[in-house]
Parts: C-alpha cells; sequence; structure tokens
C-alpha cells in the first residue's frame, strides 16, 4: 500500500534546492533533516511511496510530486547515525501550485501537521487530504 508524505525545501538561498532541479535532475538524495519527528516519519517512507515537494520560504507552496525510490538509510554525508536520507525521483509537477493559505482555509485541514506544527519538514498526508491538494492543484 502506499503511503503519502509532505516534504519541504527552500528553493533558494544557498542551500536552496527547488521542484524544477528535480525535474532536470530526475533522482536525488533527500537529506538535511535533523528534527527528531521528521526522521520518524521518513523511517516509516518505503520505495514507491508518493511525496509532495513543498516549497518553504516565501512561496509556502505544494509545487509537485515525487517517488520514494529507497528504504531509509543512514546519511553517508553526516556522522551521526540517527541521520537518515531516501532517495527519491521527479514524478509530476502539479499543474498549479497550492499554497499554505489555501490548505489553511479548508476545514479538514486544520487538524494536519502541515497547519499545526508550521516548522515540521517532513509529514505523513491523509489520503483525504492528499486527494484534495490534487483536485486543488487541477483548478
Amino acid at each position: 500500500m502506499v503511503n503519502y508524505w509532505l516534504a519541504k525545501q527552500e528553493p533558494s538561498g544557498p542551500r536552496g534546492y527547488n521542484f524544477e532541479q528535480l525535474k532536470k535532475e530526475k533522482t536525488t538524495v533527500w537529506d538535511g533533516v535533523h528534527n527528531n519527528l521528521a526522521l520518524k516519519h521518513m523511517r516509516e517512507m518505503k520505495s514507491g511511496d508518493l511525496v509532495f515537494f513543498y516549497h518553504t520560504g516565501d512561496e509556502r507552496q505544494a509545487v509537485g510530486i515525487m517517488q520514494i525510490t529507497s528504504k531509509p538509510y543512514s546519511n553517508p554525508k553526516e556522522d551521526v547515525e540517527r541521520f537518515i536520507v531516501v532517495d527519491v525521483k521527479y514524478k509530476k509537477t502539479l499543474k498549479r501550485p497550492v499554497t499554505l493559505d489555501e490548505m489553511k482555509k479548508e476545514k479538514k485541514f486544520k487538524d494536519w501537521e502541515l497547519i499545526r506544527i508550521s516548522r515540521l519538514s517532513v509529514m505523513p498526508v491523509p489520503k483525504p487530504i492528499w486527494d484534495a491538494i490534487v483536485k486543488m492543484s487541477q483548478t
């Protein structure tokens, strides 16, 4: 069974990475996550799961979908074993980005981690919310 996630990334700046780069490169390693709850979520990811790529910073919007292509594994660039990464690949660009402001207006989103824990960088997306965001992106 496929699980659904949202992963945030700052699209610009010195450590920035944006969805257009992923689209061009086709694959990347999702790294840099140090928050305990975000790491817990990443440990639950599996190959085939789908992930909204969410631009943080000034944009604050879901812009595309990527797919997990590996199990979580220790980040080879870090000395701390608990810091993990997953491999991802480009899946598709949303027809239209869906902004955080739009999501906040949806009553069914009010208890979702994106709304409640604004700094969390990786989180599960319940299937009804996933479907609602995909639908919102098509209008």
